[in-house]
């Protein structure tokens, strides 16, 4: 099955060479953001990221990693970007970042440059912009950009440096009027200016063929006139391009803070040259997997997808959205079957790196399908149909068809086999396609024993957290819950403290949090079911460590970004095939023997029923 596989994936994304500018027909590729806010502490360090090229470079075409440019900090995650051509990082070291850039290269995974041109900050001050020189190793071609560090005359005019008594460029600062949205954190910078086009066309060369890049993805594109997308693009000439126009809607008015219209139009304004998130897309998700799955019906009107597919980059959350502590608003319910959605629709995907921690199992099924049914961006929707209960899609791949469900609903599966499905969700495929390659996916840790002193109460609502053995993980654990409309914690981060419950038999602590029935309502209008959607754990020392957004099940027991099983079910005992003999309730508590009492119990790693 390894040269099934291997074919398949040459199939899937087209060779890297080839590729047009802006973002191909007909791509079956998946996308990986590969980082959330502040993972430089670890998680996606550029050494990390190459010692998972094996598995990463098996489900995903390209990764988007942050601005890799020098910020002075190494503790920055590189938005406020102060060298261009010093490709040291809070992530790792420049030829740190070429050995994981030609690691996946080599393995036929395109990494993305996050590229950050609407601004830029100085070197020690306001204005004082660094003026860089280097030699490429690879191409060996002198690199050069020069700023006008006199008069100013690369800032934009209405810049508030031009009008702060804390810049040193007060009433100084020549640049033209910004071309689009203004940024209070850094210096905005004329794209009119000539010297400045060339400096992005010489750091976009360098990029992509000095680094080794594969393509961008453009930040805060509100900021400048999608015109200029097209002359950088047609320039560089990306294999891929894809810009961050955070807007709700797909077609609009210009206004406001939608400058350039809508996400379509905006896409249409580079020329084609640049695809784009579909913003409208996660708003959609938003709206819909709380339950109101009829919603998603209304894809046809709402979403880039149907509207522009080939530019459409669809998501569920990213290192903006996906911050529960600073923004409790994006979507957090069904996360799991929300990138199942994602992973069926036409359009790219692009999975969030925590999400893809967290919910690992299903995304590597559901991405697997896809690409067995030849799903692309350009790819047909042949049924959308919303029930009271669900919602049914079906995508015809070049392969194969895709089916969809959502929530309940009622439809007729002959024709398809089962791929993949969780909670609220069933992936499947047609029927004759090869799944073996679904079918030998394995959970990351199928061994892993669910300690039996982790008990539910009846009527209970908490959770269990195994603490890693990690150095960064020390101290008291503390919990933090909470719903679309308010929190099961306190509402103050890090929310309460977690009860020491026992120690495994490796030494890791275990830790329990129970829901007092206290709930902080966002607003007095808003309700509760009485059940959190998710669940984060952190250490004593606050913004030390903490988990990623996991979703809640009443009873799960979770490790670092991860969910081993749940205390209430078979899941909470090591199946044996052998087994020891012993028999335990189905909460997980170890019997003396044999039951006596009617009811459901473990026996040997399966449910037994004793009558």
């Amino acid at each position: 099955m390894k040269h099934f596989f291997t074919l398949l994936l040459a199939l899937t994304a087209l060779p890297l060479g080839i590729m047009s500018q802006g973002w191909p027909a007909n791509y079956g590729g998946v996308m990986l953001q590969g980082f959330y806010w502040d993972s430089w502490k670890g998680d996606t360090k550029w050494a990390k990221l190459t010692e998972e090229s094996d598995e990463l470079s098996k489900f995903f075409n390209l990764i988007w990693v942050p601005q890799s440019g020098w910020c002075i900090s190494s503790s920055d995650m590189g938005y406020y970007p102060r060298y261009w051509l010093d490709q040291r990082s809070a992530f790792g070291t420049e030829q740190e970042l070429r050995t994981m850039i030609s690691t996946f290269k080599a393995k036929g995974t395109g990494i993305i440059a996050d590229v950050v041109i609407n601004h830029k900050n100085g070197v020690s001050r306001w204005c004082d912009f660094a003026n860089e020189t280097v030699t490429g190793k690879n191409t060996g071609k002198t690199y050069s950009v020069s700023w006008d560090n006199t008069s100013y005359s690369q800032i934009c005019k209405d810049d508030e440096a031009n009008t702060s008594a804390k810049s040193e460029a007060k009433d100084k600062i020549h640049g033209a009027a910004d071309t689009g949205l203004g940024d209070t954190g850094c210096r905005d910078l004329d794209h009119t200016n000539a010297t400045t086009q060339q400096n992005i066309k010489t750091y976009e060369d360098f990029l992509l063929n000095e680094m080794g890049y594969t393509g961008f993805r453009y930040d805060f594109v509100k900021g400048y006139d999608p015109k200029y997308i097209e002359m950088y693009n047609n320039s560089s000439k990306p294999q891929f391009s894809v810009g961050e126009y955070w807007q709700g809607t797909v077609s609009d008015t210009k206004s406001g803070d939608h400058p350039f219209g809508g996400v379509k139009d905006w896409v249409e304004a580079t020329g084609k040259t640049s695809a784009a998130f579909d913003f409208p897309m996660k708003y959609l998700i938003k709206d819909a997997f709380g339950g109101n799955w009829k919603v998603l019906a209304n894809y046809t009107t709402r979403t880039l997808v149907a509207k522009e597919p080939q530019y459409a980059v669809t998501f569920v959350d990213n290192h903006d959205t996906g911050e529960p502590h600073e923004n409790p608003d994006p979507q957090r319910a069904n996360i799991e079957a929300a990138n199942a959605y994602i992973l069926a629709m036409p359009g790219t995907p692009c999975v969030w790196l925590s999400h893809w921690q967290s919910y690992k199992y299903a995304i590597k099924k559901c991405i697997l399908a896809r690409k067995i049914a030849r799903v692309t961006n350009t790819s047909e929707i042949i049924k959308s149909e919303g029930q009271d209960n669900g919602y049914v899609l079906i995508v015809k791949g070049d392969k194969g068809n895709v089916l969809l469900l959502l929530g309940s609903p009622t439809y007729d599966t002959s024709g398809y086999q089962l791929a993949c499905e969780g909670e609220n969700f069933r992936y499947y495929i047609s029927n004759g396609l090869d799944i073996s390659e679904i079918e030998n996916v394995k959970p990351d840790d199928t061994n892993h024993t669910i300690p039996p002193f982790c008990t539910v109460k009846e009527g209970e609502t908490c959770a269990f957290f195994e603490q890693p053995s990690s150095s960064n993980w020390q101290g008291d654990i503390y919990c933090w819950a909470w719903d679309s409309n308010g929190n099961f914690t306190m509402g103050k981060w890090p929310g309460v403290k977690c009860e020491k419950i026992g120690t495994t038999a490796e030494g890791k602590n275990v830790w329990k949090w129970t829901w007092d029935g206290k709930y902080v309502k966002n607003n007095a209008a808003t309700t509760t079911t009485g059940i959190p959607t998710n669940i984060i754990f952190t250490n004593k020392n606050i913004g030390n460590k903490q988990t990623n957004d996991m979703q809640f099940k009443n009873g799960n027991y979770y490790g670092e970004n991860i969910t081993y099983g749940n205390v209430t079910g078979i899941s909470g005992i090591k199946a044996d095939a052998k087994g020891d003999g012993s028999w335990y309730t189905i909460s997980g508590v170890r019997l003396p023997g044999k039951p006596t009492q009617k009811g459901v119990y473990i026996h040997n790693g399966r449910k037994e029923m004793k009558k």
